[in-house]
């Protein structure tokens, strides 16, 4: 399980959010990713969430993606605690 701070202004960069003007939520492209690279390895996904999550500006740590990528590799659920702050 993982977890992450966001402010709450910008709370749409991680979840897919259709009233939103922003165009990278973070959430869609985990799942892109989890539908279409279960199986592959875990070094080939690691630079793909690292894309997607710069494009979102968050920040991930190198272990958080790494246990991302494990999880989409495995094909097991991941769990990501999200904390807002903010106002």
């Amino acid at each position: 399980m993982g977890e992450i701070s966001v402010e709450r202004g910008e709370l749409d960069h991680l979840l897919a959010d259709a009233a939103s003007a922003y165009e990278a939520p973070y959430q869609r492209s985990f799942a892109e990713l989890a539908a279409s690279h279960r199986g592959r390895p875990v070094a080939e996904i690691v630079p793909l969430l690292r894309d997607a999550a710069d494009r979102a500006l968050l920040g991930f740590t190198p272990a958080d993606l790494r246990e991302q990528a494990e999880a989409i590799s495995s094909g097991r659920p991941y769990i990501l605690r999200v904390r807002v702050t903010g106002r």
